[in-house]
């Protein structure tokens, strides 16, 4: 039996934070209402790439069940209400006060079912002047600073992926298993209040410290490490980017003797500590471009091999898509089957199926009649 098998998980949710949690609790075997308005949730019109389907849905709604609802409407109202009586986690990321509005606030829900764990995700939290701002991954990567560390020097940039949504939807699905243990002990459900820019704000937590304990700012250094030196790309002869990383004495020494040749570079004065390093990074990178410009990719890559040093390839998504370590799992959809990259943890005991990404509405029906 999977985990949460018993558990039933009720959710008003769109895009990707709430999805994202969602669909992990799913994968742990918990039942999921998906309540999506006629026109469904609008991550389902987001692009059409996966045989007519949205990436971003079949990513994110694999094992759910589709409900077609009006919560404004008095018999699709009562209806929730009698999921909700029966449910063990209600999910909403509605724009701001539009559950409780509906009379779906957590406050209220709790006093009416006490053994209900209510999670809100929101933008920028329940409390504060920007409690009602509109937000969206791109504007809280610009809010919490993030695009500003992030790019090359000449222009910050964005993280390329939904970052503080997958974030905020991790966190969430962390409080609330918290929460569902906390249950077994008490009894009692919980209010869980999730933001996606607390949850990026804890990723911003060592360049804050910096600047609120040293007043320094983080700068931007594209594929190099801000505060970590040689830790970044060179390019070989024949092009190919190889990313390395040092993490103290000891390897730089070995890389100084065994992959650059130069066993005597320790002993510069200017490069015998990783803080002189970062303050002599051009010195660094003349050195090091220096000797990978000579040599072609895989000479360089024996050399790092053989000195032990860590180092990557920098791939692209087509280089992803054919990379060995990469693990995916198949999911059933309307037009068939496709496949997505698979959950990062992976469990001995955990039961391996193929989950079905629903159509709008597609247990409507049922489980109008389940819960009628």
């Amino acid at each position: 039996m999977l985990d949460l098998a018993d558990i039933l998980v009720v959710t008003l949710e769109q895009a990707v934070a709430a999805p994202y949690c969602s669909c992990r609790l799913a994968d742990a075997g918990a039942r999921v209402i998906k309540i999506e308005r006629q026109e469904g949730d609008f991550a389902r019109g987001y692009d059409s790439v996966v045989d007519g389907q949205s990436a971003y849905f079949v990513w994110l709604n694999r094992g759910k069940e589709s409900l077609v609802l009006n919560i404004k409407d008095a018999e699709d109202a009562a209806l929730t209400h009698r999921i909700l009586a029966k449910a063990d986690v209600f999910i909403q990321n509605l724009a701001p006060g539009a559950a409780a509005r509906s009379g779906l606030g957590s406050r209220s829900l709790r006093k009416l079912y006490p053994q209900l764990i209510c999670c809100n995700i929101s933008g920028y939290g329940e409390q504060g002047e920007y409690r009602d701002m509109k937000a969206y991954d791109l504007l809280v990567q610009c809010e919490s600073g993030l695009t500003s560390i992030t790019g090359t020097p000449d222009a910050p940039g964005r993280v390329g992926v939904s970052i503080c949504d997958i974030s905020c939807g991790q966190q969430a699905y962390s409080a609330i298993l918290e929460a569902l243990i906390e249950r077994q002990h008490s009894g009692e459900g919980c209010v869980v209040d999730v933001s996606l820019f607390d949850s990026i704000v804890e990723w911003m937590a060592v360049p804050l410290l910096h600047y609120d304990y040293a007043g320094t700012i983080q700068p931007r250094v594209g594929n190099n490490h801000a505060t970590i030196s040689p830790y970044g790309a060179y390019r070989s002869r024949d092009n190919l980017d190889v990313v390395l990383a040092i993490q103290n004495e000891r390897e730089w020494k070995r890389f100084c003797a065994d992959v650059l040749e130069q066993p005597e570079l320790p002993d510069d004065e200017r490069l015998r500590s990783n803080a002189q390093r970062v303050a002599h990074r051009e010195l660094v990178d003349q050195t090091i471009n220096g000797v990978f410009s000579q040599l072609d990719g895989e000479a360089i890559i024996d050399r790092l091999n053989r000195a032990g040093i860590a180092y990557g390839r920098l791939n692209d998504i087509a280089g992803l898509s054919k990379h060995p370590q990469l693990r995916k799992l198949r999911v059933k959809t309307e037009s068939g089957e496709a496949s997505v990259a698979a959950v990062a943890a992976i469990r001995s005991n955990q039961v391996s199926e193929i989950r079905t990404v629903p159509a709008i509405g597609e247990q409507s029906h049922s489980i109008r009649s389940e819960f009628s």
